[in-house]
């Protein structure tokens, strides 16, 4: 009887579902030309992958187990640790070591179901007005909708927006819109002087920005898979 009362009386495990917003790294072939490009961002982005959940989406490409592994191992050198895999085909397998196959992911976060009726009364907001300057070290992330920055982004800051982000300062750090896959986000800026601009993960860099446009007001949008820049008159 004793032990039957203290088998009843143990806590339970504590199993419970979690949903969390993860990034998705998608390889393109050439593998060593990707990782190349992956290190420039890294350099223009240091520590932004630092802590973050990333999610190796393989739809793009077809590699041996041999290769994943390689690729993962890759990954963790540039501290990047990956915590699921997703996008192999149906009769594609990996092996007990690898991260777990994922299934039925998607570009907006899934909200749980016991929070329908709360969201409905006190819905997340569509935007972000941020009225104080983003330091150095700074990063703001808003997967829901628009960031406006009233004063100025400074170098080694970021913004990272669901949708568009309006800055009316200067622009001295990184911005990153549509980071959840909308295409048609922009980023609006009073003086560019942005280490870097991306918009559903096509980006470009200050070296790779127009010298001309260089302290002046600037917007960017995808056009395809183009990254645009303009002057703002």
């Amino acid at each position: 009887m004793t032990s039957t009362s203290a088998a009843q009386a143990r806590p339970s495990l504590g199993f419970h579902g979690r949903s969390f917003m993860a990034y998705a790294l998608k390889p393109q072939a050439p593998i060593a030309d990707w990782l190349g490009e992956l290190d420039k961002w890294a350099r223009n982005s240091p520590g932004f992958f630092q802590g973050r959940a990333i999610v190796l989406d393989l739809a793009a490409v077809r590699l041996s187990e041999t290769a994943t592994a390689h690729l993962i191992g890759e990954l963790s050198e540039r501290g990047i640790r990956i915590i699921g895999i997703e996008g192999l085909g149906a009769t594609e397998k990996l092996g007990p070591n690898f991260p777990p196959l994922l299934k039925g992911g998607r570009a907006t976060p899934v909200e749980d179901a016991s929070h329908a009726n709360q969201k409905s009364v006190h819905p997340e907001p569509a935007s972000l007005l941020l009225e104080e300057p983003v330091r150095s070290g700074q990063s703001v992330i808003f997967p829901y909708g628009d960031v406006t920055v009233l004063g100025q982004v400074a170098s080694g800051a970021e913004i990272v927006a669901g949708g568009s982000i309006h800055i009316y300062g200067a622009l001295r750090g990184r911005a990153l819109a549509g980071s959840m896959g909308n295409g048609r986000a922009r980023i609006f800026c009073r003086k560019n002087e942005a280490e870097l601009l991306a918009i559903d993960g096509y980006y470009r860099t200050t070296e790779d920005i127009d010298a001309s446009l260089r302290n002046r007001p600037i917007q960017a949008w995808l056009d395809g898979d183009v990254l645009k820049v303009a002057a703002v008159e």
